[in-house]
């Protein structure tokens, strides 16, 4: 993702065909670390492409996606309404007097026995 910025950053700035070099110096400038085999397999890719060709069909292609994940959500929230009305279901647990039938602080029974 870092290689991909850097080299949309590059363009940005005015340079129509980053080199890896470019894509490196952005990248360490930064403090980070580059994979030389990744930054190969990028430049491979970009390489004689529109970068702005490439960033118009990636739109694209999430415009579908987003379309068809909305169309998912409420198919996705009708499941999920019965797992949570089990999980509401379950029963509380009752709360327990930490005196009851046991001994008071100054050590009576917690009967009323009238010794104080």
């Amino acid at each position: 993702m870092k290689l991909i910025a850097a080299y949309a950053l590059l363009v940005v700035s005015g340079k129509a065909a980053p080199s890896a070099a470019d894509v490196t110096a952005v990248v360490t400038a930064a403090g980070g670390e580059v994979d030389e085999a990744s930054l190969a397999a990028l430049m491979g890719d970009l390489e004689g492409k529109d970068i702005h060709e490439i960033l118009a069909k990636g739109e694209a292609s999430l415009k579908n996606c987003a379309g068809a994940a909305a169309a998912a959500a409420p198919a996705a929230a009708g499941g999920a309404a019965p797992a949570a009305a089990a999980v509401a279901e379950k029963p509380k647990e009752e709360e327990v007097d930490a005196l009851d039938g046991g001994m008071d602080m100054f050590g009576g029974g917690g009967a009323k026995t009238g010794d104080y």
